[in-house]
């Protein structure tokens, strides 16, 4: 007897239906599984054999073979261990339910016949939505991931006798509930604790409103880390869709949360050992880097000039598309990556160059070869340079400590980023100043003659590039919104064109 149950899988983070046929028939006992399975999935017949077992069930004594279709896609996980063993038992007869041919079953066994939490469940409920299917079939463990998606019934089960209980018409277990979200500012970090650096504050604020690529410059110890780790603070939340993008590239990866919820952009800061792989992806099976992890969020790269200029290299191509197509001999993956570039560096080796209370003993040509490390494509690609100086002593004793806080810069920012909502809700392909094309910058970003005039002469003395005076013009459009102008006056673009100062004029 054949059996077929519905499954399904990912590549990158879409999710993609299976198809699980067990056929049963007379022959010498062996249980094979073909669709080109890699190991883990190969390993099924074990889990699956001792599961049905200590539950009660036997293994018929027969030929089993298993199909995976389509039979051109490699497998990999454990998620088909649900659907082969129900399968199994549908095709021997120990188990008599109607066809499910509109539920999707996905989860791994363990030896006992509880399910556990697998990968990249979030996709497959996703693709399931899509195709029709009535329901999905989860473990248990993923019932937390699963809540972020809706329009589907999701079926939590704790083990395989609650999957035939309900595939035999009994109720479904209760619907995941939605966690709670994290109060504001749950880590304490706060932008009213940052002593002087109103400038640098004020360029990030402009830099979270617009959602601008920005490079902080400064001696160490300056304040750099400490505005980035508070620059997390001020970012707008993540809408419906962005979210659920986000929760998709967490699924895949392992990294969702079963009881934090998604309640801030993500903020990735990898360490500056990392490899082109490890930063934009790759590995064997084409896995996500460090920029699909950040996207929709921060892409935090502390102490710039000590990456490797070939794995800094390789950011120019998704910090202007916001994807990366990752390509391997066994997989062709294409992995999100639209997030927003914060770094941090030195102006030279020693680091004191440019600052007032301490020389610089760096000669101009170690300087010029320190700086090299960075491509004038990729600084081309970040909007705004900010200096970020030593705070003077007596500013510790003298300044108000409440200062502006996280959560004021925040409501400023929700409102601009509210205007820009408003504004590219017609414009599916783009939802920020930063992100708005060439062609569509006459339209969305209109200027004052004054304004244009000033541009221009701005670009002839200071030979901007067509991609910066592109940025220019966006990071003004942002601090228009700021103050709630319509149209791009004179003092936002002078405002823009500071900010474009690269690190080796400063």
């Amino acid at each position: 007897m054949i059996a077929e149950i519905r499954s399904g899988a990912v590549v990158g983070i879409d999710g993609y239906g299976v198809s699980v046929e067990i056929d049963i028939t007379r022959g010498l006992p062996t249980f094979t599984i073909v669709g080109m399975p890699d190991a883990a999935v190969r390993e099924s017949r074990e889990r699956v054999s001792a599961a049905l077992r200590n539950n009660g069930f036997r293994i018929p004594g027969s030929r089993i073979t298993v199909n995976l279709a389509p039979a051109d896609i490699r497998k990999e996980g454990s998620s088909f261990d649900l659907p082969i063993a129900v399968g199994i038992l549908r095709a021997s007869g120990q188990a008599v339910f109607p066809p499910p041919d509109n539920v999707l079953l996905t989860g791994e066994l363990a030896l006992d016949g509880r399910l556990k939490p697998v990968r990249g469940v979030l996709p497959i409920i996703c693709h399931a939505k899509a195709a029709g299917y009535g329901a999905v079939v989860i473990p248990e463990g993923n019932g937390s991931e699963a809540s972020v998606a809706g329009g589907i019934e999701i079926v939590p089960c704790a083990d395989i006798m609650e999957v035939l209980a309900y595939l035999s018409g009994g109720p479904a277990p209760p619907r995941p509930a939605v966690p709670p979200e994290v109060p504001f500012n749950a880590d304490g970090l706060d932008f009213a604790q940052v002593t002087g650096h109103q400038s640098a504050i004020r360029a990030l604020q402009i830099a979270a409103a617009g959602g601008h690529h920005t490079m902080m410059v400064g001696p160490p110890g300056s304040g750099k880390t400490m505005l980035a780790r508070r620059f997390a603070t001020v970012l707008p939340p993540l809408d419906g869709d962005e979210k659920l993008e986000v929760a998709m590239i967490l699924s895949v990866t392992g990294r969702l949360s079963t009881k934090a919820p998604l309640s801030r952009r993500p903020f990735r800061a990898p360490h500056h050992s990392a490899s082109d792989a490890g930063l934009v992806g790759g590995g064997r099976n084409a896995s996500a880097g460090e920029i699909t992890l950040a996207h929709g969020g921060v892409l935090f790269l502390d102490e710039l000039t000590e990456f490797r200029r070939n794995v800094l290299e390789t950011l120019r191509q998704p910090l202007e598309e916001g994807s990366i197509v990752i390509a391997r001999a066994n997989a062709v993956c294409r992995y999100p990556a639209r997030f927003q570039l914060l770094a941090a560096m030195n102006p030279c080796p020693c680091g004191f160059r440019g600052s007032p209370s301490r020389g610089c003993t760096c000669t101009p040509a170690a300087v010029k070869r320190y700086l090299s490390k960075i491509s004038g494509p990729l600084l081309d690609r970040v909007s705004i340079h900010i200096p970020v100086m030593a705070v003077e002593p007596e500013k510790f004793e003298s300044q108000n400590k409440n200062g502006t806080s996280s959560r004021e810069i925040l409501e400023r920012v929700l409102l601009a980023t509210g205007i820009q909502k408003d504004r590219y809700a017609e414009s599916p392909d783009f939802r920020r100043n930063a992100d708005v094309p060439l062609y569509a910058l006459e339209r969305f970003c209109p200027m004052e003659d004054d304004a244009r005039g000033l541009l221009d002469r701005a670009q002839r003395t200071l030979r901007f590039s067509a991609r910066s005076r592109r940025n220019i013009i966006q990071v003004a459009r942002t601090i228009a919104d700021l103050e709630g102008m319509e149209r791009i006056r004179p003092a936002h673009v002078a405002e823009a064109v500071q900010y474009r100062v690269p690190p080796d004029l400063l």
